[in-house]
């Protein structure tokens, strides 16, 4: 029994001495760097290179094409064909004369006759009542154009004036209301034919 326990006793210090031992060396690997070098070996440094940027260089642009010089073009001349006038016997009439050819003669035209006028109302009729209680009076020229029968084409129309509106207006009035007859020529009626008279307003 007491061997036992010795020989437990002798493990036991061996197992002591070994850790101490082991203390020991980790503690004089630490203070001689042998730790950091088993560390360097394990992890080698990381080495890191810097590169730089490659600029793209400015090429210059690629030369201009060469000019080739082309031959001018010939234009051929035109084919150009003169006749050259033969002579030739003719009859024709030759002869040029200095004497001033007469004129001829103006186309005669046929003289006809004017309308005329077959019926005609009394100014009196016609005359304004303002202008008679203005003391208008005066005498109006009218013209009136008709047709082969006789009707009176268009509006009649003031040739002179008799300087108020409203006699103006009446002769006008009293024109349109008359009777005519139309113009001939060669004993036809005319398609159209004109008269002009006057018409007088004054206060009797």
């Amino acid at each position: 029994m007491a061997t036992y326990v010795q020989q437990n006793q002798s493990r036991r210090m061996a197992i002591f001495g070994f850790i101490v031992g082991l203390h020991v060396l980790i503690g004089y690997a630490l203070v001689s760097g042998l730790a950091r070098k088993v560390v360097e070996v394990v992890a080698p440094p990381l080495v890191t290179d810097i590169i730089e940027e490659i600029k793209p260089e400015d090429k210059p642009p690629p030369p201009p094409p060469p000019q080739i010089e082309r031959p001018p073009v010939q234009v051929p001349p035109p084919d150009v064909t003169i006749d050259i006038p033969m002579e030739s016997n003719t009859t024709a009439i030759s002869n040029v004369t200095d004497k001033a050819v007469p004129p001829a003669p103006p186309p005669r035209v046929a003289v006809g006759t004017p309308a005329k006028i077959g019926r005609m109302p009394s100014s009196e009729d016609y005359y304004p009542a303002a202008s008679k209680r203005a003391e208008e009076q005066g005498s109006v020229t009218v013209k009136v154009c008709v047709d082969n029968k006789g009707k009176i084409i268009g509006n009649p129309t003031v040739v002179t004036s008799s300087g108020f509106a409203r006699l103006d207006e009446g002769a006008v009035k009293l024109a349109r209301a008359g009777r005519y007859q139309a113009g001939t020529s060669g004993g036809e009626a005319l398609p159209e034919s004109c008269v002009s008279f006057r018409v007088k307003f004054e206060i009797k």
